[in-house]
């Protein structure tokens, strides 16, 4: 085995060392770190400017079926963050209008969307007979975000929803989750 000197290898190590940054200030003068730049969070994403597709359709086929509706929405202003739940509602041709509870297992975390970045939210719902008591002739899904009065509107040809009470369908809402890469 060959000795190395005492003073290469001390030499070596410093310099690993100082490579590292062990030590060093890693802040900017005003507090604000170097690697990190600004760490402001983006603005809430506003209703305006998001765009609504209705697509990634798993319709229940019969009375007593689970079907999953994707709703998908496109960030046409600047990099914003979703929070909370999407308001949903479904509506029949009558008039009858009920809202989508929120799925008791599911947990809402804010989710940054990129200016054209998309993310998606599912309703899951059970199907009705249709034409039968016990449920909602659907034709409308309305959605929002959770505290914007502005709402859109997508045609809703899933079938009848069934219904828990006559306030309260079958169905349940996911929150928002990021899609894509």
């Amino acid at each position: 085995m060959r000795a190395v000197p005492i003073t290469v290898t001390a030499l070596a190590a410093a310099l690993l060392l100082t490579a590292c940054g062990g030590g060093g200030d890693d802040t900017a003068g005003d507090g604000e770190s170097k690697a990190s730049g600004s760490s402001a969070a983006p603005a809430d994403c506003a209703a305006g400017d998001l765009g609504l597709a209705v697509g990634a359709v798993n319709a229940a086929p019969a009375a007593g079926d689970t079907g999953n509706v994707t709703v998908t929405v496109t960030n046409n202003g600047a990099t914003c963050t979703l929070k909370g739940f999407p308001k949903v509602a479904l509506a029949a041709e009558d008039g009858t209008e009920v809202t989508v509870p929120r799925d008791p297992a599911a947990q809402a975390q804010p989710l940054p969307l990129a200016e054209q970045g998309t993310a998606a939210f599912t309703v899951t719902y059970v199907r009705a007979a249709d034409g039968a008591d016990g449920g909602l002739a659907a034709t409308t899904l309305t959605y929002g975000l959770p505290d914007a009065a502005e709402t859109e509107s997508a045609t809703w040809s899933y079938g009848a929803v069934a219904l828990k009470d006559a306030k309260t369908p079958d169905a349940t809402v996911s929150g928002f989750q990021a899609t894509g890469d």
